[in-house]
């Protein structure tokens, strides 16, 4: 018991290490980002500092409340590269 209590501190200690880094779209081409989305189907996807975003092939990957949106963001060698679409929840529209 005591040598697990002691391994605690150890753990929470490399968890940051443990982490995975995002891949970052402004390091990548567009070529490469776009291909990242298209072989997985989705991915997390770093677009600056701190900003981090789900990108998907189509609407299958989003929540059944959402559909999709055309996805452009920034890449080392674009400045607007269409990676694949976002899930944004759909606009109920009110006829009056």
């Amino acid at each position: 018991m005591r040598t697990a209590l002691l391994s605690i501190p150890l753990l929470l200690a490399a968890a940051p290490a443990l982490a995975q880094t995002l891949p970052n779209s402004l390091a990548m081409s567009c070529a490469a980002t776009r291909a990242l989305v298209q072989k997985n189907g989705q991915a997390v996807i770093a677009t600056g500092p701190n900003i981090y975003e789900l990108f998907v092939v189509n609407v299958s990957y989003c929540l059944p409340s959402q559909t999709t949106r055309p996805a452009w963001v920034k890449t080392a060698d674009e400045a607007q590269c269409l990676v694949g679409r976002r899930c944004v929840d759909r606009q109920i529209r009110i006829r009056r």
